[in-house]
């Protein structure tokens, strides 16, 4: 029957070629799916491939589906990398936002991954791969859950009270500061920017222990998360064609209460502290405005020229807390912030900034493996003194539209200390909209991607005691 539709080119193998044949002996089905030229095959085209074969199958009245993983395994892609690329494929692509809907088309409910001939000699380290990657993938779809609600039901006290599930369900510590707590604190940048909207901000810190290996304690990664609820612009308002997307500006924050939940259900080595900065920023007689000074937790004075720069103000704060408080051995802060980043890497690629090289090619390396694209940025003292203020310590915006990821990221350095910093813009690869959705891979469904949860993860994984 193969042979058949291949000499009548049924099927050819090219990428995101889908064929379905009919058994005639048992009414049962084949699925073809192409990956194409191998001296091009990677895991992210097992991984992409395995997200059209389940995409392909929704609303065709198929609940379960076999893999069969020797058929993925060619040139470098051994056979753990392409059981682990066919768990992503198969989880993330089988996703979508269907909680508000009345009725959906039914898709595929039970994925199995035959081992084949490996299950002789790898069957047990294999198995254990795959229960990794689902975690993970389980993670990711989660998050994209919750990063895709709306902002009339996601504002920071309901992202407080998951947090505070999750820290029930796992063991997690969970800490949430309302807005006496964090005036108190002299959260100043969190505060401001919530000040608009009558959804008053919190700030959620959720600690995973850690498991260490050897002697002495975990290191401790800290992950800070902008969480913006719906980003209006504030007084500087944003315009109003496709301001609904603005609902996707908590994904940082959603990035990071993802990562925590993955990190501590598979008992990673680090302690792993979570922070999401989480206001809603609108415009209102009690927003914050233009020309506003704003003093932070560290400290440091922010003269706001930009209302609609508001995540980096946010973040001032968590990044100054996780600092002072746990004196982390590395912070990395996530977060949809500048539209720059889009500008300089599209749609499908974050941007990273970070004060160490060791750190970055860590990132690196967990991208690289995860199929989560990033793109090292530079970031000098020509970026630094532009965000020098006059009459402050930083300034949230420049007079001249230029490096605009990068100058955001030089006043983000300005709260981490001296300690191991990465920044992660996701402004582009965050979510996906109508128009943006057919370029990217099956397994991004349309809206919140939780970009970020796999490769942080892989990060923990990694990154030792």
């Amino acid at each position: 029957m193969l042979a058949r539709s291949w000499a009548q080119k049924e099927f050819r193998g090219k990428r995101r070629e889908l064929t379905v044949l009919h058994r005639p002996s048992d009414g049962g089905r084949l699925v073809l799916v192409g990956l194409g030229p191998r001296a091009k095959y990677s895991a992210e085209v097992a991984r992409r491939a395995a997200a059209e074969a389940v995409k392909g199958l929704r609303g065709k009245a198929a609940p379960r589906v076999g893999f069969a993983l020797p058929s993925f395994v060619a040139g470098g892609v051994d056979a753990e990398r392409a059981l682990r690329a066919i768990a992503d494929g198969a989880v993330l692509g089988g996703y979508e936002f269907y909680q508000y809907k009345a009725t959906f088309e039914a898709g595929v409910e039970e994925a199995t991954i035959y081992l084949g001939a490996a299950a002789r000699s790898r069957g047990a380290s294999l198995r254990r791969a795959l229960d990794e990657e689902r975690t993970i993938a389980e993670a990711t779809v989660w998050t994209r859950e919750r990063a895709n609600l709306p902002p009339n039901v996601a504002f920071p006290e309901r992202i407080a009270e998951e947090a505070r599930r999750l820290g029930t369900e796992l063991g997690l510590k969970v800490t949430v500061f309302d807005e006496a707590a964090l005036a108190k604190m002299g959260c100043g940048g969190i505060l401001a920017v919530g000040s608009g909207s009558s959804h008053p901000p919190r700030m959620i810190v959720l600690e995973y222990a850690g498991r260490g290996r050897g002697r002495g304690p975990p290191r401790t990664v800290a992950l800070v998360g902008k969480g913006i609820t719906f980003d209006s612009g504030g007084i500087s308002i944003k315009p109003a064609p496709q301001m609904s997307h603005m609902k996707f500006d908590k994904s940082g924050a959603m990035a990071v209460l993802g990562t925590v939940r993955a990190a501590a259900l598979l008992k990673v080595a680090p302690r792993v502290v979570g922070i999401l900065c989480c206001c809603e920023n609108l415009p209102s007689g009690s927003s914050y405005r233009p020309g506003d000074l704003v003093r932070t937790f560290s400290g440091k004075i922010i003269e706001v020229l930009n209302t609609d720069a508001e995540g980096r103000v946010a973040l001032s704060d968590g990044l100054g807390y996780a600092d002072a408080t746990y004196q982390p051995d590395a912070v990395i802060d996530v977060a949809t912030l500048t539209g720059g980043e889009v500008v300089a890497l599209g749609d499908d690629t974050g941007g990273l900034v970070s004060n160490d090289d060791p750190l970055a090619r860590a990132l690196l390396a967990a991208s690289a493996a995860t199929g989560e694209p990033i793109w090292r940025m530079p970031l000098t003292d020509y970026h630094r003194e532009l965000v020098r203020s006059e009459v402050g310590d930083v300034r949230n915006s420049i007079e001249i539209p230029t490096a605009a990821m990068l100058t955001a990221s030089a006043f983000l350095e300005a709260f981490v200390g001296d300690r191991r910093w990465a920044h992660l813009d996701i402004a582009g690869p965050a979510y996906t909209t109508l128009s943006t959705r057919k370029y990217q891979p099956a397994y991004q469904n349309w809206g919140a991607t939780a970009f970020g949860v796999r490769l942080l993860t892989r990060y923990l994984l990694d990154a030792g005691p």
